[in-house]
């Protein structure tokens, strides 16, 4: 009888050393409860299905040791293994808590990461990036992400300010300094295309991340430093609301919208000179019925817009509800939403996990510590599938009858978004 292969075997390689294809991180294993730092908490989700216990502490360890897998392979000679490995922690470190896994090996992580971003070309470097950007969400606020960034910072600097490098590359590191980022969205107020001959539509993109990255970094400066920026920008974003670029007009509509209501919070008696003009363009974007537009950009634009022009006219805003579990945060204000937004980016469909469990997202939203649900409590929680398949099925006949009074053929209906 065969003897069985040791765990710890070299099984990442194929025949004569070469690469072998990375098993990503797959949902299987972000369904895996892996909370060893925090007992007792379980997410309701999980408890939708009935179905045998879970063995914690060996499905524990049967992650970490993937995860161990995936950081050994960060180093191999393979750029296509590098960056599959790289996504696949990404992956791991958005769907799950982490923290003790991470402070043990938060050096190794930062080296690693440091090097794909040296060595590696644009889809490897933008992985990497992505990678330290998670990495110090699962460390939380404390001085260990303050090193990792020490460390890391002066190489995505480098990057960002690197004209030749890739585009791509460099819109992903742009968690940087405020002059930085004004160095690169600040082209954007010229109509002129670069001298470095970089197609117009790639710099947008650039401009774009920066822009926003600068506003979410506005938010936590000062309100002095605040003030030097308002005065400094705010004359010169409403030129980005005639870029063809929809993208770009949303962000400079939404930074407009921010600076905005940093600016009264700062100063009761602010005062926009250009008000009426601004107000007027705002409401033709809100508004806008160009048929050379296509329907979903001017419907999303529509949208946005609607929302700016009430920010900026009324200093009102449409809160918005996240339900997350048996909790709900509300959204009431464009420097919290440019905050939620930033890590919703970030994290993906882990966001909600996130906000359930993660202490340092949990900080940032001011939602205290985590929710402890004892046994009694998720019981009562759950659902059958019987309920659900009831539920689910009022709710698409619902939907059916809604939707078909605005359906009749017979009916000439017009564009109403």
């Amino acid at each position: 009888m065969p003897k069985p292969k040791k765990r710890g075997s070299n099984h990442q390689r194929g025949a004569g050393g070469q690469p072998r294809n990375v098993q990503p991180f797959s949902d299987e294993d972000a369904s895996i409860e892996t909370m060893s730092h925090c007992s007792g908490f379980s997410d309701p989700a999980s408890f939708t299905e009935d179905g045998p216990e879970v063995d914690e502490e060996a499905t524990q360890e049967d992650l970490e040791y993937k995860l161990k897998g995936f950081i050994d392979l960060t180093l191999d000679k393979s750029a296509k293994t590098r960056q599959a490995a790289l996504e696949s922690l990404k992956n791991a470190f958005s769907s799950k808590i982490l923290y003790e896994f991470v402070m043990e090996r938060r050096m190794t992580l930062t080296d690693s990461i440091e090097r794909c971003i040296k060595k590696g070309k644009s889809d490897e470097q933008c992985a990497a990036a992505g990678l330290a950007c998670l990495l110090c969400v699962q460390m939380g606020s404390g001085i260990e992400s303050e090193e990792i960034f020490k460390t890391l910072g002066p190489v995505l600097k480098k990057i960002v300010c690197d004209g030749t490098a890739s585009i791509q590359a460099r819109q992903a590191e742009l968690y940087s300094t405020m002059e930085c980022l004004e160095n690169i969205f600040t082209k954007a107020y010229q109509r002129d295309r670069d001298t470095n001959g970089v197609s117009s539509t790639h710099n947008t993109v650039l401009h774009i991340s920066a822009l926003l990255a600068w506003t979410l970094l506005l938010t936590i400066c000062p309100m002095n430093e605040v003030k030097k920026k308002i005065e400094m920008h705010l004359h010169k974003l409403p030129s980005l609301l005639s870029c063809d670029d929809l993208n770009m007009r949303i962000a400079a509509g939404e930074t407009l919208a921010l600076l905005f209501e940093l600016a009264r919070e700062t100063d009761a008696d602010f005062f926009y000179e250009d008000m009426e003009l601004l107000t007027e363009k705002l409401r033709a974007l809100a508004t806008d019925g160009n048929k050379h537009r296509a329907k979903v950009d001017k419907r999303k634009q529509r949208s946005v817009f609607r929302d700016v022009l009430r920010a900026v006219e009324e200093r009102d805003f449409p809160t918005e509800m996240v339900k997350f579990g048996p909790e709900r945060m509300y959204i009431d204000c464009w420097v919290k939403k440019q905050t939620y937004d930033t890590f919703k980016e970030i994290l993906g469909s882990g966001m909600q996990y996130h906000l359930q469990s993660n202490d340092f997202l949990r900080n940032v939203f001011e939602l205290g510590p985590p929710v402890m649900l004892d046994a009694a409590t998720l019981k009562t929680m759950k659902i059958s599938r019987f309920e659900r398949h009831l539920y689910n099925s009022a709710a698409f006949k619902a939907r059916t009858k809604a939707r078909s009074k605005c359906r009749d053929k017979r009916a000439d209906v017009g564009e109403f978004f």
